[in-house]
């Protein structure tokens, strides 16, 4: 026991000094956006208490005493033995609230108590890397196989599932981060640009046409495969230029459509049975799955965009990918407010109270989704990019924290955590500035929501309690 009690370490205060940096910026910046031109009253603490920075505070409050708890009365293994239960008991939740919850905006996400609003796909996340955790540590360098590779992204793909029928298929996204920590305990890379590849194919499949997706697609896998081929591969390559050149023209110039695509087709299916004949099967099988795929999901994001989603998630995505042409008062109106209020921010701010855009509610939702707006107009240039330098700071520190533990549990588990931190400061901050689709991803700390705010903190407790333990046996 004395063994153990001196392989501990003090918790990291490079963490905890960033964590208490975000969340109190966070409060802050809703105090400001909250509050009313005039002001509180004096002596009025129960407006003050009912305030979004009010309401903050007393999650805070919360969330600080779940820290507490975790780090002195929880012990480490019972994160380890409790991982799939605590896993499942998040997945029910997401069940019941589809069931039971209140809808708010449209969506059926979150459960309602005494007045405060819980959203239990925040706490599914907490559940995700845990069990996600227990799983890599079971499997870390075995993730090659296809068993392990379906098994692990189930874990995270069902409660995304149960998410998107909310809908809210901006919290079921970052779900997908879970994919780099399973690359980072084994999964070949290949598959992890497979990932990406699948993403692009998607996001273009809303855009363009599939024809001509799958038009593209042909010529340069028909490229590829030219160069593969094993004897006078420049005539191959000048054949498949000359098909492809003669291809885009017809389209361009006469619109033909389908009888282009059939030549396409034809040149493709030739040099893959060349290929295959001169036994170069890999390239050739290579090229047909990477041609079915990429069309086959082209076309499925064709489908959902136009059929399943609903029109203002469809005003949304055309926000971000085809804003030319839209209403600048509808979908492109949070949008642009929020570029105008961080542009009017200018270098060091107008002041935490003196944001006109802010102060006088310009900016929709500026509370939640584009609160980084208030703190670009607020406090300039010098404030937000200090928030992202908080944020790369608390990644680096998360990176370092996983490398030097001891057991995989713990190395996943914090990994996990850096990637849903990663992935909701990349869109919530672009969205902000219109590089990112507007999918209601919360600011991690800053941004107004309960939910949000305590389990983000019982992310970072977790993971600084593994780190503290990291030398006990």
């Amino acid at each position: 026991m004395i063994s153990n009690i001196s392989n501990r370490h003090v918790v990291d205060p490079v963490t905890v000094v960033i964590y208490f940096f975000l969340v109190l910026t966070g409060i802050s910046t809703l105090y400001a956006v909250g509050r009313p031109p005039e002001g509180y009253a004096a002596g009025d603490v129960a407006s003050l208490l009912n305030s979004f920075a009010g309401k903050q505070f007393i999650w805070l409050v919360i969330s600080l005493g779940a820290w507490f708890l975790v780090d002195l009365f929880i012990d480490r293994q019972t994160w380890v033995v409790g991982a799939y239960p605590i896993y499942i008991g998040t997945v029910v939740l997401l069940v019941l609230v589809l069931l039971i919850g209140k809808e708010i905006n449209n969506a059926r996400s979150w459960f309602s108590v005494a007045g405060f609003t819980f959203q239990p796909s925040e706490l599914a996340k907490f559940g995700a890397c845990l069990a996600m955790a227990a799983f890599l540590s079971q499997y870390t360098g075995k993730m090659e196989k296809v068993r392990n590779i379906l098994t692990g992204t189930m874990i995270w793909v069902i409660p995304a599932i149960f998410i998107v029928l909310q809908p809210d298929p901006g919290s079921a996204l970052v779900f997908a981060s879970f994919l780099l920590v399973m690359y980072r305990e084994g999964l070949p890379g290949i598959l992890l640009l497979f990932g990406f590849f699948t993403a692009a194919m998607f996001l273009l499949g809303i855009v363009q046409d599939p024809k001509v997706l799958a038009g593209a697609l042909l010529v340069l896998l028909s490229l590829a495969m030219s160069f593969s081929v094993p004897q006078k591969s420049r005539w191959w390559v000048l054949g498949t230029l000359g098909v492809s050149a003669l291809a885009i023209w017809s389209h361009l110039q006469l619109d033909l459509g389908w009888p282009i695509l059939g030549v396409l087709t034809l040149n493709f299916l030739v040099l893959a049975g060349y290929l295959l004949v001169r036994q170069r099967t890999q390239v050739a099988v290579t090229s047909l799955v990477t041609l079915v795929w990429g069309g086959a999901l082209a076309t499925l994001a064709n489908f959902f965009f136009n059929n399943v989603l609903m029109p203002h998630q469809q005003d949304r995505i055309n926000a971000w990918l085809r804003p030319d042409g839209m209403d600048e008062r509808g979908a492109l109106y949070n949008i642009i407010q929020s570029k105008l209020a961080i542009a009017g921010g200018g270098f060091s701010g107008r002041g935490m109270f003196e944001g006109i855009m802010t102060k006088y509610d310009y900016v929709p939702e500026q509370e939640t989704d584009f609160i980084f707006s208030a703190i670009g107009e607020g406090q300039g240039f010098v404030g937000s990019f200090s928030i992202i330098l908080g944020f790369l700071f608390l990644l680096w520190r998360l990176s370092v924290i996983a490398e030097r533990q001891t057991r995989t549990f713990a190395r996943a588990f914090t990994y996990g955590v850096a990637g849903i931190i990663t992935l909701h400061v990349l869109v919530n901050i672009g969205m902000t500035m219109g590089l990112m689709p507007v999918i209601g991803i919360p600011l991690p700390f800053i941004s107004k929501g309960g939910s949000s705010l305590l389990s983000f903190t019982l992310m970072i407790a977790v993971v600084l309690k593994f780190d503290r333990m990291r030398g006990v046996v």
